[in-house]
């Protein structure tokens, strides 16, 4: 008896039209950011289109807007990628509805959003608030280095800027002084002409990188005398400090000779990664502890934790009108200011000290009094035991963006660019969280 097989045509015509969500299993993510999406408040998304209806018909927002978050939470990041998912993928197709934008589109789209990006982020959070899927009981929080979309290689550190660009002011001086003995040379043999493009190209081309390293250094010259000023620093001090002790290092305004800056992204720093040092943004959460919920992101371009905790509370608090009412961060959070407003907001803190927590008898308790509190909390094991707690909280949802997700690396450049793209990455993900929690329910 000869093998039969089910029906295969693949040749064969529908004879009725198709209808896409036959396609697609019964609780797919795409239909979960769908329904979400048309719960939100996108006022924001059709502003810019308002008028008089004769300008020239623009892709629906909310299909958009659809698109771009199922992207991101299902790990495609770019423009291009998204215009050809929507050509080839069932999901994406779905969402579209019909409609296949190009790359441009999708780009300017996003482009143009980038504020509002946060705006959903919060309106999430709160329908997970009231939803029951947000305690607020206990908050972790930890910063992660994501790639900017720069390469280390086109970063120069403000001596090696000094230094090139006397090197090229001297080269340009030597090339136009043998353009004008090549031109003085060509109207003698051959009369009053134009001279060669070999020397202006070769002058064009340094002309151009010494501008952009004059602009690199007024930057890094600008950025420091903003720092210096906070300090109280005055520019007639003469390096002496205005409340006492040991003289500055640097004239006011002058950078240190190893600070840098990246001539692709300006505003992206070198940073320490699990890779090596990197051209990098340092993004932050805040992980809710009952549902690992992301409920407070940021992003920063200082390598250093330092100063970010209280904005991160300070957000929670704004956006969901209530305060954690126990944060576990690590060292790199630690300073006496931080430890002393979480005093102050009654919030039960676990700030690792990082060495100093082994001997709390090295901290000067009058001159630090928090740290030293923190301290002797922290020398307790069931304190120790809560502070552990941090690591299984925050650290999965940093593994979900850049390990199953694969979000490694910023699609866009400059700081308030790659805020909103935070911010996208941070929707998705709580977005796919929640399809999760409301199935498991």
């Amino acid at each position: 008896m000869p093998t039969s097989f089910r029906p295969y045509a693949p040749d064969q015509d529908l004879l009725l039209a198709p209808r896409l969500r036959d396609w697609l299993p019964e609780g797919h993510l795409a239909y979960f950011i769908s329904d979400m999406v048309e719960e939100l408040d996108l006022s924001a998304f059709y502003a810019p289109y308002e008028g008089d209806g004769r300008r020239k018909m623009s892709f629906e927002p909310r299909m958009l807007l659809k698109v771009l978050i199922y992207a991101y939470s299902s790990g495609v990041f770019t423009s291009r990628k998204i215009a050809k998912k929507l050509e080839e993928d069932v999901a994406f197709r779905l969402l579209g509805a019909g409609n296949f934008p190009k790359h441009r589109t999708i780009c300017d789209f996003r482009k143009r959003h980038l504020k509002e990006f946060n705006t959903l982020f919060v309106q999430v959070v709160q329908i997970a608030r009231e939803a029951g899927l947000v305690g607020l009981g206990t908050v972790a929080v930890d910063g992660t280095k994501v790639r900017a979309n720069a390469s280390k290689h086109k970063a120069m550190s403000y001596d090696r800027m000094c230094q090139e660009g006397q090197r090229l002011e001297q080269e340009i001086a030597e090339l136009c002084a043998q353009a004008s003995d090549a031109d003085e040379e060509e109207d003698r043999r051959y009369g009053v002409g134009e001279r060669s493009d070999e020397l202006p190209e070769e002058l064009q081309h340094r002309r151009s990188r010494l501008e952009k390293i004059r602009e690199a250094k007024a930057r890094l010259e600008q950025a420091q005398r903003e720092a210096d000023t906070a300090r109280g620093r005055h520019p007639d001090d003469e390096r002496r400090s205005p409340r006492g002790g040991r003289r500055f290092k640097r004239d006011f305004g002058v950078p240190a000779d190893d600070e840098q800056s990246n001539f692709t992204d300006l505003e992206s720093r070198i940073m320490k990664t699990e890779e090596g040092f990197q051209q990098c943004y340092n993004g932050q959460l805040a992980v809710d502890d009952e549902f690992q919920l992301i409920v407070g992101n940021g992003l920063t371009d200082n390598a250093s934790d330092h100063g970010e905790l209280i904005g991160l509370v300070e957000g929670i608090e704004q956006d969901l009108n209530a305060v954690p009412e126990s944060v576990l961060a690590d060292a790199g959070y630690r300073s006496e200011s931080c430890l002393a407003e979480l005093e102050r907001r009654h919030i039960d803190g676990y700030v690792s000290l990082g060495r100093e927590v082994k001997d709390s008898g090295k901290i000067d308790a009058q001159t630090y009094p928090a740290t030293a509190r923190m301290a002797a909390k922290l020398s307790s094991a069931d304190d120790k035991a809560r502070y552990a707690e941090r690591k299984g909280l925050v650290e999965p949802v940093n593994g979900w963006i850049k390990n199953v997700l694969g979000f490694r690396q910023f699609s866009l450049r400059g700081l308030q660019a790659v805020r909103g793209e935070w911010d996208l990455i941070c929707l998705g993900l709580n977005l796919r969280r929640l399809q999760s929690l409301m199935v498991r329910e």
